[in-house]
């Protein structure tokens, strides 16, 4: 058996989870979060505060599905109840972010600046002029729209310039030995 899918979820007070028709829906504090589910091989019991997401059959595909409809489920309520975040970092000599009218403006070395618009469900807070923070209820949602705002301008290896994740380390190479003997 999946040693994810296996394991129960603890549903908190003020957290509430439906399932019918292949759709579990789940609401909290934050908001509603839905997401289908394909009813003939897995199925949701629900006890004691505990949610159990179980097998149908032991097929490959069954077992395949198994811990990533449990990963889902668990990300659905902790998203609703406390959320996710992902910091960004901007690195660079005039590298910096400005909000403006809900928008993100982004001046990383270009000649132009770019603007970033959030999707609906996802907030930007910027801590500094050099620090950005993705907040959202929908942890896929905020890994995407991160990556999103990172692929704008990647870290280079040399000096380190571009936008990275707050916790990631660039590994950086060496630069040009010219004239040593």
């Amino acid at each position: 058996m999946s040693r994810i899918g296996r394991l129960p979820i603890k549903i908190n007070p003020g957290v509430s989870v439906a399932f019918a028709d292949g759709i579990v829906t789940v609401t909290g504090p934050k908001g509603i979060l839905t997401q289908a589910i394909e009813c003939n091989k897995i199925n949701i019991v629900q006890d004691n505060g505990e949610l159990s997401v179980l097998r149908a059959s032991e097929t490959k595909e069954v077992k395949a599905k198994h811990g990533l409809y449990r990963a889902l489920i668990y990300n659905m309520t902790v998203g609703v109840e406390k959320g996710f975040d992902k910091a960004l970092v901007i690195a660079g000599v005039g590298y910096k972010a400005v909000e403006q009218q809900g928008k993100l403006v982004l001046s990383v070395g270009y000649s132009h600046t770019v603007d970033v618009v959030p999707p609906a469900g996802i907030t930007l807070k910027l801590v500094s002029p050099t620090e950005i923070l993705v907040q959202g209820i929908d942890k896929v949602k905020v890994g995407q729209f991160a990556a999103d705002i990172k692929s704008i301008r990647k870290p280079e290896p040399y000096h380190g310039y571009g936008i990275r994740y707050k916790n990631e380390t660039i590994l950086r190479k060496a630069g040009k030995q010219a004239g040593k003997k």
